[in-house]
């Protein structure tokens, strides 16, 4: 994990699949990493929707990263 290198990093992933990332976060030794949910499905989602998804999580990661 690139924090164990010192790399500040947060994972994004749609809500579909934010269980799986909860259990891989516990498999890998660390269940309180947070990471950032976007809406599912993103194949059919529009440019508008999908800039809007991407400014309220890359807003969620800074606070997180820089907090």
């Amino acid at each position: 994990m690139a924090e164990r290198a010192g790399t500040p990093a947060l994972a994004v992933m749609t809500v579909n699949f934010a269980s799986a990332a909860e259990l891989m976060a516990r498999v890998l030794g660390v269940p309180d990493y947070l990471f950032g949910i976007i809406a599912h499905p993103i194949s059919s989602a529009t440019d508008e929707e999908l800039t809007a998804q991407a400014s309220i999580v890359t807003d969620y990661i800074k606070q997180l990263i820089l907090d």
